[in-house]
């Protein structure tokens, strides 16, 4: 059986930590399809009439079907890259938390944009892990925010 390599004590430099703060994705466009909208509702398995049934959901405040909120988490494409080579063999998502301002509707244009928050490090029971925060913006075809996700990836 072999041995794992040594975890290096500290991988981040401030210089490092700089360079990545700040930096953003290319825009992610998608155009959202009503088809789309119910597709996904039925694969969460989420009966809610405001995501699937056209005349129940004309009587409710928004006026038609909307997006569920997790509909977001469907868009590919929005990640950051990092101006060096993150040299650790294991990635974990840390999680997410979202914040919702305006629903998502059929026909919308919606584009995300990823930006590093944070990047730091911290020993476990597993070694070294560096942590990168990254709030990817939602908005649509009017400019209005309609989302915020604040990740977080764990390499180590």
């Amino acid at each position: 059986m072999s041995t794992p390599a040594p975890t290096p004590e500290s991988f981040l430099t401030e210089a490092m930590r700089q360079q990545a703060i700040g930096l953003e994705s290319e825009p992610a466009t998608m155009e959202v399809e009503k088809g789309a909208i119910l597709r996904f509702a039925e694969a969460i398995g989420d009966p809610n009439p405001q995501w699937n049934d056209e005349a129940a959901a004309r009587k409710t405040r928004h006026g038609g079907i909307i997006a569920p909120p997790t509909f977001l988490r469907s868009m590919r494409g929005v990640s950051v890259q990092l101006p060096f080579d993150l040299s650790f063999s294991r990635r974990l998502d840390g999680g997410s938390d979202w914040e919702y301002f305006q629903p998502v509707r059929p026909g919308d244009r919606i584009t995300a944009v990823a930006r590093i928050a944070d990047l730091s490090e911290r020993s476990g029971r597993l070694g070294l892990m560096v942590f990168m925060i990254t709030v990817t913006t939602y908005r649509n075809q009017f400019d209005e925010v309609v989302a915020t996700q604040t990740n977080t990836l764990i390499a180590y």
